[in-house]
């Protein structure tokens, strides 16, 4: 195998090693909700093996990211990895295309919210 390969694989391993965690997910859990075994989950995070597109599909619709994450790890695949509420994500990618002058608007519109909710859990100590 190349150096580059192998390098592509290890870094594919660790990207599904981490998902996996940060789901609290068993590599036996992983390879239930893919329809594979567990041997396999482990090899591709060891970067000994990759897997085929119907598998990385899979992987990537269980753990609810990109294949293109898993296997590059762009920066926007990342933020959508660690992004759980979809409809959300969208809203702010569409908030991005907007002017200046609305973005600033939706962002004051947040910062007001959360001190808002902020407060509230101060005075009724939650």
């Amino acid at each position: 195998m190349s150096e580059h390969k192998s390098q592509v694989h290890l870094e594919f391993g660790q990207r599904l090693r981490h998902l996996r965690k940060q789901k609290n997910l068993s590599q036996h859990d992983v390879g239930e909700m893919t329809d594979m075994h567990y041997t396999n989950i482990s090899r591709y995070e060891r970067g000994l093996a990759m897997p085929n597109s119907e598998k990385l599909k899979r992987l990537s619709e269980a753990l609810g990211i990109s294949g293109d994450f898993l296997i590059g790890g762009t920066v926007e695949d990342a933020a959508k990895a660690s992004f759980d509420d979809r409809e959300l994500l969208n809203q702010f990618q569409q908030v991005q295309k907007l002017p200046a002058e609305d973005k600033n608007l939706v962002k004051r519109f947040l910062d007001a919210l959360i001190f808002q909710r902020n407060v509230q859990g101060l005075a009724f100590g939650q």
